[in-house]
């Protein structure tokens, strides 16, 4: 099966020769070696540049075990380096190697070198090293297959596709499994094998129970405000002990470095600010999200806003959740003071879209519900609401742009309509 990610392939063709590290980040599994030693590889071939002229090391693999040395790993490099043509580094992992960035600085002054590197965590490019690249390192960010890469690899209708992606996600591995118990059984053994042991282990966690915890936590309240403080009264509910705000504020921040959930900031749209906690987090993947749970809370509704999400940064956008508050009158005819949720404002440049995610408006009521929080957004960027109801893009009488969230997710021009 070989699924192409013209997206991300797309992002490093425009990046090639610019003289900074290309480093391609991402959740673990999500594709980021098949789309550089395969797809990115394959380009450079049909470019003509040969095998000779393209280093490969996977720093995860047995044989490259002594290049986890930083001087022995950039000697490696240099000594495959033997004419003035251009040369292409590939290496995956790089974040095993320590003081990896002094390696890769160093590299950088080699002029015919171009450099690109994977990542499984976000924080190898902190601040303080990205300052060590002295602001030479450019991100790729790679997510699991979106909708339309799924179904383009997916053999049935769009919404045979649809129910099976919004169960068990789009890790690439999960459309090598035939049989619904193979995917579970997947998704929850790379769930706990994988990521929860991985943050267990780069953190030096004394255990993983409270880690274990709060990722159900999380996935249960996808789409719904929640913050540390919050966080931590139920582990108090539930009867665990000495899980602290401070604690729990931790352990999301580790879930945020392993691109396993992202956090939608609340943004005041007429204040033209930041608001603090609370906020909402999303997970990477709708199958790691139901692997959490152990599949035990299929809600397609809250799923379905959170494949939006990931659609949206997939596409490069910024995303937070809308506050708007206005006056209006309450049941008892007094004026009050009313605020209302935009569920994502996506920004990218220029371009600025309000968008509600509503899986069902059975009636004007629901509608009127919606809507309501856009309307009262008086600016002119685009308001739309995106439902699972499968028909053609329409603007109601309000100007607002209602649509599917098959086209949505399949045309990319989607929020051009």
């Amino acid at each position: 099966m070989r699924i192409e990610r013209e997206l991300y392939l797309d992002r490093l063709v425009d990046r090639m020769h610019n003289g900074m590290v290309k480093v391609i980040t991402g959740i673990r599994r999500c594709g980021k070696s098949f789309l550089l030693f395969q797809l990115f590889k394959d380009y450079l071939s049909s470019q003509g540049v040969d095998n000779e002229h393209i280093i490969r090391v996977s720093l995860d693999s047995e044989e490259s075990e002594d290049l986890l040395d930083r001087k022995k790993l950039g000697a490696h490099v240099r000594n495959r380096i033997l004419d003035d043509s251009q040369y292409y580094l590939f290496i995956d992992e790089i974040q095993m190697v320590d003081g990896f960035e002094k390696v890769l600085n160093s590299l950088l002054k080699i002029t015919n070198l171009d450099i690109y590197v994977t990542g499984s965590n976000s924080r190898f490019l902190s601040t303080d090293i990205l300052t060590e690249f002295r602001g030479r390192g450019d991100e790729v960010r790679v997510f699991p297959l979106s909708f339309s890469e799924f179904c383009s690899a997916f053999d049935g209708s769009t919404e045979d596709a649809w129910k099976e992606y919004s169960l068990y996600g789009g890790l690439p591995q999960i459309l090598l499994q035939k049989r619904e118990e193979q995917k579970a059984a997947f998704l929850k053994n790379i769930f706990k094998k994988v990521y929860i042991d991985d943050i267990v282990g780069r953190n030096h966690l004394k255990g993983d129970e409270a880690i274990d915890a709060l990722c159900s936590v999380i996935a249960s309240a996808v789409g719904s405000l929640t913050s540390p403080s919050k966080l931590s009264k139920t582990f108090a509910s539930r009867g665990v002990k000495g899980v602290t705000d401070k604690t729990v504020n931790a352990y999301i921040s580790y879930m945020e470095e392993s691109f396993l959930v992202s956090k939608a900031m609340r943004y005041d749209v007429k204040g033209r600010k930041y608001i603090g906690s609370p906020c909402k987090f999303y997970y990477c993947d709708a199958g790691l999200r139901n692997a959490g749970l152990n599949f035990r809370q299929y809600e397609e509704t809250h799923l379905m806003e959170n494949i939006i999400y990931n659609e949206l940064l997939v596409r490069g956008f910024s995303v937070d959740v809308g506050i708007v508050q206005y006056m209006a009158k309450n049941a008892d005819g007094k004026v009050v003071r009313v605020t209302n949720e935009v569920d994502f404002v996506a920004n990218l440049g220029s371009k600025r879209y309000y968008i509600q995610s509503a899986f069902a408006i059975p009636d004007k009521e629901k509608m009127q519900q919606e809507q309501d929080s856009l309307l009262h957004i008086s600016d002119s960027f685009k308001k739309i609401i995106v439902t699972l109801k499968d028909s053609p893009p329409w603007h109601n009488e309000k100007g607002v742009l209602i649509m599917n969230v098959f086209d949505f997710l399949l045309k990319r021009n989607s929020l051009e309509m």
